[in-house]
């Protein structure tokens, strides 16, 4: 497992009224992902951007852009955030029907596919598609909201994660969202968790990066 931890600053946090230069921000100071978060205001309470905005960043984007669907018809709209320029695909377990379908829609297209598992639902969920994701994503919150408290049950749940894929023979990287920051990043990274996705931790803070590279940091020091 590698001893690099990467991180995923979420717009979800910074100013709208200037993405394009949140996004040169963090990923001039060493972001591996920018994370964007797309609400529907169904699947989760609250409403938030859709393709276009995606679309947009892509033109300033020059790490992944990392688009987290939390949608409840992510299954019929996916293609229109791959053509929109997504690197990454994360669908929610829970709002699939036709999980391993969606997975290989995303795989198709050429973009790498994620699954994400909200705080009550068992990793078990994913065991089905373990082999064929690039990334396991835990909410570490209920999603919706940035600015939540963590959930320390996620500490555990990485922790079965990271031997679920052991057991499948399988090695997505394990993501945790929501919550994160100095404090909990160690305890995530020490279980096996590899992507972290920072929002108010780093857009709310006077500085942004410094803030994004101390989480980092804090994680990596788990691992020695």
């Amino acid at each position: 497992m590698s001893d690099r931890v990467l991180m995923a600053p979420s717009i979800l946090s910074a100013d709208f009224t200037d993405l394009g230069s949140a996004v040169r921000l963090v990923q001039e100071g060493g972001a591996d992902y920018i994370h964007v978060d797309v609400m529907d205001g169904h699947y989760v309470p609250n409403l938030t951007i859709g393709p276009p905005v995606v679309k947009a960043l892509k033109r300033v984007a020059t790490v992944p852009l990392d688009v987290h669907l939390m949608i409840t018809n992510a299954e019929s709209t996916v293609e229109w955030y791959l053509d929109a320029g997504a690197d990454i695909v994360t669908v929610h377990a829970e709002a699939c029907d036709h999980l391993h379908r969606v997975v290989q829609t995303i795989r198709s297209a050429g973009a790498r596919p994620a699954v994400s598992l909200n705080p009550a639902t068992p990793v078990e969920h994913v065991r089905d598609v373990i082999g064929d994701v690039d990334m396991v994503l835990l909410m570490s919150v209920n999603p919706g909201f940035g600015g939540q408290s963590f959930i320390e049950r996620t500490i555990v749940k990485v922790r079965q994660l990271a031997a679920l894929c052991a057991e499948e023979g399988a090695s997505p990287l394990i993501q945790v969202d929501g919550g994160i920051d100095e404090s909990t990043a160690p305890l995530v990274a020490a279980e096996g968790a590899r992507v972290l996705v920072a929002g108010s931790a780093v857009f709310c803070a006077d500085d942004p990066v410094a803030a994004m590279n101390a989480i980092r940091a804090a994680a990596e020091s788990a691992l020695v």
